[in-house]
């Protein structure tokens, strides 16, 4: 695609897809051709499948400088849900910005997993069950609970005030800005007292170790908010810290749940023994890896 687009026969929807197609790939950009359709699609603010009934559609001069610039920028791989300002999940349209983590299909196994676990816990009417997001981000795994199960009291806390302006408003789109209640601090010392004990501690924490740092893509290393993927040499340094703060905070019989990398469930179940904790299970995602821890508090202390 020529800077000077004004030469040269029209740019339609097809001839620019299949340039840019070929300019991601030469450059090593994964999903090359669904990244230009995504794009150019947000650009023209239409439906992807629509790209297909105008192939022939030409573009305008503001279209084709709008599109240029995304495009360069995600040569330099900068994360595809970052130039569209939004991403999938769960059943959930988010919107998501470089002050916080893109939410992945991977994390979609903690929400299914806590939905199940609140299955079996059961719900009391008059005192449902006191539930926790803890470095919620974008609000993703809180929201995605809160859109199944409307009756929880369901909190979320993050360090970042960046990330929880993120998350309020992304509760306020969602309607659900009622459902789940947003507080500032370190993992679960964010939380008032009148909210303790919870019945369910869920979390994404960051699991990577500082010498992984190599070993991922490009794009999240250099766009993603490091804080939130980065947990000391081992990766565990806030799994640790959780562990022993969900000890104290959870109800006799209570859940923890978090997301672990896929290398660190050995490690991971014997920090839980460690604390005593029950029930243990290490949970795969749909690629068979390791990818969430389950854990009750003894329910033997006294009753809830």
């Amino acid at each position: 695609m020529s800077d000077d687009t004004s030469l040269g026969p029209p740019w339609t929807i097809l001839k620019i897809l299949r340039w840019t197609t070929g300019y991601f790939e030469d450059r090593g950009v994964d999903g090359a051709r669904l990244d230009a359709e995504l794009l150019l699609a947000h650009v023209l603010d239409i439906d992807r499948i629509q790209l297909y009934t105008q192939f022939d559609r030409p573009l305008t001069e503001d279209e084709l400088g709008t599109y240029r610039g995304l495009v360069k920028r995600r040569a330099k791989r900068e994360p595809c849900a970052y130039l569209l300002g939004a991403r999938h999940f769960w059943s959930l349209e988010l919107s998501v910005d470089p002050r916080v983590l893109i939410p992945r299909p991977d994390t979609e196994t903690l929400v299914r997993v806590c939905l199940e676990k609140l299955e079996e816990y059961g719900v009391d009417e008059e005192s449902p069950p006191r539930l926790v997001d803890v470095g919620t981000g974008s609000g993703a795994v809180a929201l995605a609970i809160a859109s199944e199960r409307p009756e929880l009291d369901i909190a979320a806390t993050d360090n970042s005030a960046d990330a929880l302006d993120v998350a309020r408003k992304n509760a306020q789109s969602l309607a659900l800005d009622e459902s789940v209640h947003f507080f500032e601090g370190d993992l679960l010392q964010a939380l008032p007292e009148p909210w303790l004990p919870l019945d369910f501690i869920v979390s994404n924490p960051p699991y990577i170790a500082d010498g992984e740092r190599e070993e991922i893509q490009a794009g999240v290393r250099d766009f993603e908010p490091s804080s939130a993927l980065f947990a000391g040499p081992d990766g565990l340094d806030v799994i640790r810290r959780l562990i022993t703060e969900a000890r104290e905070a959870l109800v006799p019989g209570g859940f923890l749940l978090f997301e672990i990398g896929h290398r660190q469930g050995k490690a991971v179940r014997e920090l839980l023994c460690a604390a005593d904790l029950q029930n243990i299970e290490i949970v795969p995602d749909y690629g068979d890896r390791d990818r969430v821890a389950v854990a009750q508090t003894p329910s033997s202390q006294v009753q809830r």
